[in-house]
């Protein structure tokens, strides 16, 4: 198991400047960090990859596509065309990165709604989509982890069972499934079962705590999440994944008003331990 740290506390660009807050992050403990990929080069990212090899932190890479202009199950054959195209280019970044998962929303666009529950039609065009994108990032060695958002963020899937009878049958070995606590205490009648369903195409972990906050300090039946990853054979990255308010636009797209802790360093080190002793109590 590895424990993972996703810069969105902090910002979607990740550069030079967070050098030394990478360096407390890996003196806390942590294997690696999860990079936000929405602009920039695949040089820019080979940058940064060669900072963190630097430092000693692995990486994994998380997107979300926010623009309808670019919707991957629209019916306007140009705007699914644009989101297959930023999805190259964000698979290609994280392979510069050096990571080799590309995990979020990456399905349909964060926050857009059209009224009613997906449609067929809608679905269909998915799975098109989908499988270009997951022929593409074959190519380049990264998997992409579809996450299920809860029904006020999106539409498409919101359950673990509705996304991974998607992924089935979208049928590619590269499109595979990301579980996130956060969004199963939401969704999910028994978020402990969700996840054990459908283990199979499980390829990532986000830990997040029911209030976005620190790990531990919430309602999440965290000794019951553990004991199921550990017991399913999962044996891979745990990344926190907490929101703050000094980043306007994500925090207006994670619905984010507060701060949910006293610091992001109360966030970081003391989810670490929240992991690490959690993970160990599970064995």
């Amino acid at each position: 198991m590895k424990i993972g740290m996703c810069m969105f506390l902090w910002t979607t660009i990740v550069s030079k400047k967070h050098e030394a807050l990478l360096k407390d992050i890996k003196a806390t403990g942590f294997d690696g960090v999860e990079i936000p990929v929405f602009v920039g080069q695949p040089d820019d990212y080979k940058k940064l990859g060669s900072m963190l090899d630097r430092i000693g932190l692995e990486r994994t890479a998380v997107s979300a596509m926010g623009d309808p202009a670019m919707n991957l199950i629209s019916p306007d054959g140009a705007t699914r065309k644009a989101g297959i195209d930023y999805m190259k280019w964000a698979i290609d970044c994280s392979a510069a990165l050096g990571a080799d998962r590309l995990s979020g929303p990456l399905h349909s666009t964060l926050g857009a709604f059209s009224g009613s529950g997906p449609t067929a039609a809608e679905k269909k065009r998915s799975v098109a989509s989908q499988r270009a994108i997951g022929d593409h990032a074959g190519k380049k060695g990264v998997t992409i982890g579809l996450e299920a958002l809860n029904r006020f963020e999106c539409y498409l899937v919101n359950t673990m069972d509705d996304l991974c009878e998607h992924i089935d049958a979208i049928d590619r070995p590269h499109i595979k499934a990301m579980y996130d606590t956060f969004h199963a205490n939401i969704e999910e009648a028994d978020p402990i079962g969700a996840y054990t369903r459908n283990r199979r195409n499980v390829v990532h972990i986000h830990i997040s705590e029911n209030d976005r906050g620190v790990p531990g300090r919430g309602n999440i039946p965290w000794k019951e999440t553990f004991s199921a990853i550990r017991k399913s054979g999962y044996d891979d990255w745990l990344t926190i994944e907490s929101f703050g308010r000094s980043l306007k636009d994500l925090a207006a797209a994670t619905k984010v008003w507060r701060d949910f802790a006293e610091s992001p360093e109360a966030v970081y080190r003391e989810g670490y331990r929240h992991i690490r002793d959690g993970w160990k109590a599970a064995g």
